[in-house]
C-alpha cells in the first residue's frame, strides 16, 4: 500500500468549532501565552492554567469531527496512512484514523509532575488542584508547553521520511519545530498544502497548493487520490 503522511494543524479543528490560538477571535485574545502555556505559568498560577485547559477540554466534549477528519480516515481504505497532528484534540481518532501521532500532547490526558512517563486518560473534563498520580504528585495537562521539548519530533521526522504522498492541512507551516518536517520528506514525494492563505513555498519540489478550507478541499483531494487506484 502506498504511504500517505498527513500533517494537520489548528485550521482542521477550527472547522469543528474549536477556537485556535492563532485566530483573531481565538484564545490568545483572552490569555497571553506566558499566562497559560509555559512551565513558568504553571509555577506562578496553577489554578489559572488548570481552569484554562479545563475550559478547552469541556469544549472538546461539545464538538464533533468535520468532513476533513472523516475524509482523512477514509484514506485508510486504500492507503497506509499516518497522521501527525499539532492539535491536542482527539477529533482525528473519533473520525476513525488509526495511526495518529500528537506533537503537542493530548488534551484528554494528564500526567504526573514528578514522572512524565506516568500518563493517564482523564475521567471527564475537569482536572483539579489536589488530583494526584500514583506517586502522590499533582497531575498536570499532558500538553507540550512553550519552552519544553517536543518528544515526538523524532518519530514524526522518521514517519515523514517514509511518505510517498505528504499532505499538509490546516497549518501555515510557520510554527516550528513542526514546520521543519517538510525537510524530511523525500523530494520525489507528492506534496499537497491545503490552506486558504497558503504562503509561498514554491521552492519545495512537487508541492501543489490548494487554497481552500480543509472541510471542502480534503474530501475532494481524498476522492481524487482514491480514484487513482481505481484506474
Amino acid at each position: 500500500m502506498k504511504k500517505i503522511v498527513v500533517l494537520s494543524g489548528a485550521g482542521v479543528s477550527a472547522e469543528s468549532g474549536l477556537k485556535t490560538f492563532r485566530d483573531n477571535d481565538g484564545l490568545w485574545n483572552n490569555y497571553r501565552i506566558e499566562e497559560v502555556a509555559t512551565p513558568e505559568a504553571w509555577e506562578d498560577d496553577m489554578e489559572l492554567v488548570l481552569d484554562f485547559y479545563n475550559q478547552r477540554r469541556k469544549q472538546l466534549y461539545e464538538v464533533e469531527p468535520n468532513p476533513a477528519h472523516f475524509a482523512l480516515a477514509r484514506l485508510e481504505e486504500k492507503f497506509d496512512v499516518d497522521v501527525i497532528t499539532q492539535n491536542v484534540d482527539d477529533l482525528h481518532e473519533r473520525a476513525g484514523s488509526k495511526k495518529v501521532l500528537h506533537l503537542h500532547g493530548e488534551l484528554k490526558k494528564v500526567r504526573s509532575t514528578r514522572d512524565p512517563k506516568l500518563v493517564y486518560v482523564l475521567d471527564g473534563w475537569e482536572l483539579k488542584n489536589g488530583d494526584t498520580c500514583e506517586l502522590g504528585s499533582q497531575l498536570r495537562p499532558h500538553i507540550v508547553w512553550f519552552g519544553e521539548m517536543v518528544p515526538n519530533m523524532l518519530p514524526a521526522s522518521e514517519i515523514a521520511s517514509l511518505a510517498e504522498i505528504f499532505i499538509v492541512v490546516g497549518t501555515s507551516l510557520q510554527v516550528y519545530p513542526a514546520a521543519g518536517l517538510l525537510r524530511y520528506v523525500r523530494p520525489e514525494a507528492e506534496k499537497y498544502l491545503i490552506d486558504p492563505n497558503a504562503h509561498d513555498f514554491s521552492y519545495i519540489p512537487n508541492l501543489k497548493f490548494i487554497r481552500d478550507k480543509a472541510g471542502v478541499a480534503v474530501p475532494i483531494l481524498v476522492d481524487n487520490l482514491m480514484k487513482t487506484l481505481d484506474k
